[in-house]
């Protein structure tokens, strides 16, 4: 039984609670059964209730701590805590204690999964001291009355919200949350490094926004579906700046979102993929072509690179920002097809970095035809990074290097960088 159900009463269990889970949650047992609890800290014991319950595990929101732990602070936000906002997981913990959380989800991941020891850190990204303020992108959903509120945790539910913490205040500077948004679905606001806002609104269906009456330098765009925006007023994209380079991120197109990772990742692809004069490079799901601006200064006009990515709207942004390193070149298209349709067969060097679902057998089988000498993959999830590192290792590519960011505060998400190189199987 659950507290969704009608007339349902949340069971209520004592729990001491063991170690940390990928996703947010602390894993504790009550009768025999694996317990996945939210808003508890490894060593506590705690009143938790259950929100959901399956024949192997249950899961469960601390509601009352009985022995707290010394890494437990006061949430700063007041929308934190059990059935409220599911933006953030670890409010509750202090910045070092999240970091050593991560880092051990890090390190149980690849070991579980690929069978690797890894003993390091998660490192801070700088511009975020606090862990507070440094989301440059927020979608906030809308109820049918036009509030702004966020999901809560594993929910259609919506939590309404008058300010955001972890919002960027180019972000909240904008005051979507105090507006009303009848008729939309959700509002994402975007705040650059070098100044500019923007609001894209997503309508519901057959319906029209009468978008609020925001400052004229916010540009605003209607979200139209498969990554297309209308213009609606302002321009229509984005400014990013990365050492000396812009970068156009046209209408809600994918950039970092913390305002420090995307120079830190940078820098971290470059240490690990050490790109030399007169190499031939790929920048594979290379979005507006941030890690191939890198590669292409570095393997200059006698090398080569060349960018892969799905969304047609990045690839020309791409093409834009590098088009005075003509020897970088972008192609739209899925990973999987591209290689063989643009017949590339060999590569001294590769660097990827895709969604959250990983590689996949299928194009980790692919890299490893090209034979190149090293291999950097950034990730935003370490299951998924694990389970392709050991598919790597069984094709002769073995672990290197990791390195593991802070690139999302407050939240159980870990951004790592790692370096394969290949040995004889």
């Amino acid at each position: 039984m659950t507290d969704d159900e009608p007339g349902g009463t949340a069971m209520a269990i004592e729990l001491t609670v063991g170690p940390v889970a990928h996703g947010g949650w602390c894993v504790a047992r009550h009768d025999g059964r694996v317990v996945f609890v939210r808003h508890a800290l490894p060593g506590e014991r705690v009143m938790a209730e259950v929100t959901e319950e399956t024949s192997r595990f249950l899961r469960a929101d601390a509601v009352e701590v009985l022995e707290a732990s010394a890494d437990r602070v006061t949430p700063p936000c007041p929308f934190a805590g059990p059935g409220r906002c599911g933006g953030c997981d670890w409010q509750h913990a202090s910045l070092d204690a999240q970091r050593r959380l991560k880092a051990d989800v890090v390190a149980e991941q690849l070991k579980r999964l690929a069978g690797i020891d890894w003993k390091g850190v998660v490192e801070e990204v700088p511009g975020a001291s606090d862990g507070l303020g440094w989301r440059t992108r927020v979608q906030f959903a809308v109820d049918r009355d036009g509030t702004v509120g966020l999901r809560r945790h594993r929910s259609h539910d919506i939590e309404p919200v008058d300010a955001c913490l972890i919002a960027h205040p180019e972000v909240e500077n904008v005051g979507a949350e105090v507006m009303n948004w009848r008729n939309a679905s959700s509002v994402e606001v975007i705040a650059s490094g070098t100044g500019d806002q923007a609001v894209v609104v997503a309508p519901k269906p057959r319906r029209t926004v009468a978008v609020p009456d925001l400052d004229t330098s916010v540009a605003v765009f209607v979200a139209e579906g498969k990554g297309r925006t209308r213009v609606v007023h302002g321009r229509n994209h984005l400014v990013e700046r990365v050492g000396e380079r812009d970068f156009q991120v046209t209408g809600s197109g994918f950039w970092q979102v913390h305002p420090g990772a995307a120079a830190t990742l940078l820098d971290a692809v470059l240490e690990f993929a050490r790109p030399q004069p007169g190499e031939w490079a790929l920048d594979l799901y290379c979005g507006v072509g941030l890690f191939a601006a890198g590669l292409a200064e570095a393997v200059g006009p006698e090398g080569a690179v060349f960018g892969v990515e799905s969304e047609p709207v990045a690839v020309r942004d791409a093409e834009r920002n590098l088009r005075d390193l003509p020897w970088a070149r972008f192609a739209r298209g899925r990973v999987e097809d591209a290689l063989d349709r643009f017949g590339i067969e060999r590569a001294d060097l590769v660097v990827v970095d895709p969604p959250r679902a990983g590689l996949g057998r299928e194009v980790v089988d692919r890299l490893t035809t090209l034979r190149a000498t090293r291999i950097v993959y950034v990730s935003c999830d370490p299951a998924t990074l694990a389970r392709d590192l050991a598919r790597f290792a069984e094709l002769g590519y073995r672990l290197a290097d990791l390195r593991a960011f802070d690139a999302f505060p407050m939240t159980h998400h870990v951004e790592c960088a790692a370096l394969l190189v290949s040995e004889p199987i």
